[in-house]
């Protein structure tokens, strides 16, 4: 049927299709997801800018409860120096969950990353969240490896 009409046509007509595909898929995301995702590119951007002290006041309560910035500093120093320069990063899964092991039933998001580090290449970043009283996503854990 779309063979009837002149290739620069049939071309604009495929692109559309697939805008169209891509806007429904984009539509079709849990707006938790797409809420606890920004949350987390924002805290992530801090920390890939070394900026220990905004990283760790964007942090949940339960992030800041569980370590001072200076062992925050440390602990980046520490794990997250050596990698080098975040090179790319992409969202592998999003899972919502009521209850953490260890700690009261909640609001609580893991988002699981494909991040390559220029010294180290291809790693696994989990950002863990927790929709807080105020209803905002924060950062309350956080795991490279």
């Amino acid at each position: 049927m779309i063979s009837r009409f002149p290739a620069p046509v049939r071309f604009l007509l495929v692109l559309a299709g697939m805008l169209f595909l891509a806007a429904g898929s984009a539509l079709a995301q849990d707006p938790r997801a797409t809420q606890a995702q920004a949350a987390a590119r924002a805290w992530l951007a801090l920390t890939d800018a070394g900026d220990v002290q905004g990283s760790w006041k964007a942090g949940g309560k339960k992030f800041q409860a569980s370590l001072d910035v200076e062992s925050w500093e440390e602990a980046l120093q520490k794990v997250r120096t050596p990698l080098g320069q975040m090179m790319g990063r992409s969202v592998l899964a999003t899972r919502f969950l009521s209850s953490m092991p260890g700690g009261p039933d909640g609001d609580y998001a893991q988002i699981l990353y494909d991040t390559t580090f220029l010294e180290v290449g291809p790693s696994r970043e989990t950002v863990t969240l927790e929709r807080e009283p105020d209803g905002v996503w924060r950062v309350i854990g956080y795991y490279i490896r």
